[in-house]
């Protein structure tokens, strides 16, 4: 199937870009010698990974809170200067 094909259960959107990322777009594309479709496909499902990403990330967060595994805002200070002078000593 070439990149240009849809299968059948594929879908087609329409998207509105400004001017200067349809350009940066077209380049890329000249570039690659692939279509936009196929870049626009690429960075979509990049985007979606990274997304699911953060989500999950988001999650487990959240869930540690819900633990009671925080810490203050002055602990989270103390533990950033201590880092800070055993990496540069007393310099800073």
């Amino acid at each position: 199937m070439s990149e240009d094909k849809f299968a059948e259960s594929d879908r087609v959107f329409t998207a509105k870009l400004p001017a200067e990322l349809a350009s940066k777009l077209d380049d890329v594309a000249s570039r690659l010698d692939r279509s936009r479709s196929w870049i626009i496909r690429q960075a979509v499902a990049e985007w979606l990974s990274e997304e699911e990403r953060r989500y999950q990330l988001t999650l487990e967060a959240m869930g540690s809170m819900d633990a009671g595994m925080s810490l203050s805002a002055k602990e989270v200070a103390t533990h950033f200067t201590k880092k800070r002078s055993a990496r540069f000593g007393s310099k800073r």
